[in-house]
């Protein structure tokens, strides 16, 4: 009896715990944005905090004619706002031309690696790193660096650095349609990239490699625990940490990311017979050539339906923001307030 006693109270706890996790102590907050920013056409993929500034990393899908930039809200005008000081005060913000990216482009669509547009972005110091998503039929995506210039308000991309990162594939060796390394992060001096998918019946993997390189280094592989959805962003948040998105889209093009009944994580995208979008943030432990993964918190119901793509840590909380997609019809960004 004391043997079972003692089980029944591990259970307990262990339930506690989770049902804590999902419920984390946020409070959330729609920021208004300039309607520049706010314009859907933007098409945002990524947030990175530098010194005073949020920076939110357009797609950039030169193919589409879109202006190759990132925007810089300023975060003390977003505080004001935050503090209802300057609510109707529009934000204050800085856009950054990125330059050479055509450069870039050209040199991938005539190696038969066809551009896409910017997926993830993180920074180390003044240099501003970019992973690149290709078309599903590309064997690689790539990773490239530029540097920062406040005089000039641009971002100067190194046409001598541009990493090959090798798309995992499925067992038949076709590629998961629409898949990038979305999610990018420095840490001490490293990079760490994860693929948007981590459902593989077989090995997952990350690509780890040292950002300070003068010249592209060969990618070094970790392994990824089994992860259901989608992942598209992540921030380091201290030692061996990391918080990123993990999303689900109920979309039939997505039908990949379905994970099957036996998954515990199934009952979050199912309602009977049909699917549900769903988004939680989720936390990242990379120790030992290995990431494992639990749950941090749930999005409210009205935010699930939003392509949340971008992640960025802030004093004790995040902000998030989507592409284009959503009820809103709009780049939204939202600031998940720690109480």
């Amino acid at each position: 009896m004391p043997h079972l006693s003692r089980l029944l109270l591990f259970v307990l706890v262990l339930q506690t715990a989770v049902a804590t996790a999902q419920k984390a102590p946020f409070t959330f907050h729609p920021i208004r944005l300039p309607k520049e920013i706010a314009d859907r056409n933007n098409q945002f993929s990524g947030l990175q905090v530098r010194n005073n500034q949020l920076l939110l990393l357009s797609e950039s899908r030169l193919q589409e004619r879109a202006e190759a930039k990132v925007y810089a809200l300023d975060l003390a005008s977003i505080d004001s706002q935050l503090a209802q000081k300057l609510p109707e005060q529009e934000l204050a913000y800085r856009k950054y031309l990125i330059r050479n990216l055509d450069t870039i482009r050209a040199r991938l669509d005539s190696a038969g690696q066809v551009y896409e547009g910017l997926e993830g972005m993180t920074m180390l110091g003044e240099v501003a790193y970019f992973s690149i998503e290709t078309t599903t039929p590309s064997a690689y995506c790539y990773l490239i660096k530029g540097v920062v210039d406040d005089a000039t308000a641009s971002i100067t991309i190194d046409t001598s650095y541009l990493v090959p990162l090798a798309k995992p594939a499925l067992t038949n060796g076709s590629h998961i349609h629409n898949a990038g390394f979305e999610a990018i992060s420095t840490y001490n001096q490293n990079l760490l990239l994860l693929f948007e998918y981590n459902y593989f019946s077989h090995d997952n993997f990350a690509f780890q490699l040292p950002a300070a390189a003068a010249t592209p280094d060969v990618p070094h592989y970790v392994s990824v625990a089994r992860l259901p959805f989608r992942l598209t962003d992540m921030v380091h948040t201290g030692k061996n940490r990391f918080t990123a998105i993990n999303y689900f889209y109920n979309g039939a093009e997505d039908s990949v990311y379905r994970s099957p009944a036996p998954d515990p994580n199934t009952r979050f995208i199912r309602s009977g017979t049909t699917y549900q979008n769903y988004c939680r943030l989720i936390s990242l432990k990379y120790k030992g050539n290995n990431v494992s993964w639990k749950p941090l918190v749930e999005l409210p119901k009205e935010y699930m339906t939003y392509n949340w793509e971008g992640l960025a840590a802030y004093h004790g909380g995040y902000f998030l923001i989507n592409d284009k997609y959503g009820p809103s019809n709009q780049s939204t960004l939202l600031f998940l307030q720690k109480k």
